[in-house]
């Protein structure tokens, strides 16, 4: 198997439960490059699932489905460290006390409310999408998961004892590594030109002001931070390109 190959089915197994190689396929290094090649995977799969549920139901219902869809076949992972990160950071925690309460299993009032927050802007974006709506649906988690390679690449990691994230940051990524986020990129631009310039520009926007908040605020990144920033990047674009029908 060649080492593409094996980090694209590591990536797989890692953010989704959709079986990929063999169980035994760990490459943490391989696999972070694959991020946006999985996210196109699991974007295609619910493009179309949303095809066959929006043909039975309207547009609301169909996009509760939608965001049920998504929590499934990632198994809530980054769910998980949206509301995690929103307890930790949230208030006049020190940064130590933040990362402490970040790996506490247990999910605070703020964590609840930034998951029902992101999971209902998700759903409110995914209900008015209307043009290019296949296209869209694919992509757009494909964008999320790779936005994740910003963080591995510009923040320090949090906990240099031991964590979650921990194996992701042994090796700096260079910019070799983002050469598959350019996939959606390429993808975009048959939304039409225009669709295209303004979704990568609020893209990199959310990129740039998560990434400036985490720095300013902790200092560092951790597996909960960067499945947080995947969350909401992931639910801010679904609800921008719906606007006004369409961006």
């Amino acid at each position: 198997m060649s080492r593409g190959m094996k980090g694209l089915y590591s990536a797989i197994r890692f953010l989704t439960v959709l079986p990929a190689g063999r169980s035994g396929t760990f490459d943490p290094c391989g696999m972070v490059r694959a991020f946006p090649l999985a996210g196109l995977l699991v974007g295609f799969l619910l493009a179309l699932f949303d095809a066959v549920v929006s043909s039975l139901w309207p547009a609301p219902a169909a996009a509760l489905l939608d965001v049920l869809f998504l929590l499934v076949i990632t198994a809530a992972f980054h769910i998980d460290g949206l509301g995690d990160s929103a307890d930790g950071m949230y208030g006049h925690h020190t940064r130590e006390r933040a990362l402490e309460i970040m790996k506490d299993s247990r999910v605070g009032i703020m964590g609840l409310v930034a998951v029902v927050s992101a999971l209902g802007v998700k759903w409110a974006g995914i209900s008015g999408l209307d043009a290019d709506r296949f296209l869209l649906l694919t992509i757009i988690p494909a964008y999320a998961r790779g936005a994740m390679l910003f963080g591995f690449r510009f923040l320090p990691y949090g906990r240099p004892g031991g964590g979650t994230g921990h194996a992701f940051f042994e090796r700096p990524l260079t910019p070799a590594d983002f050469r598959w986020l350019l996939l959606p990129v390429i993808l975009s631009l048959f939304a039409g030109p225009m669709m295209a310039l303004r979704l990568n520009l609020i893209y990199g926007l959310f990129i740039l002001l998560i990434l400036y908040y985490y720095h300013r605020r902790m200092g560092c990144i951790t597996g909960d931070m960067l499945g947080a920033m995947c969350e909401a990047i992931e639910a801010g674009l679904f609800l921008m390109v719906a606007a006004g029908g369409g961006i």
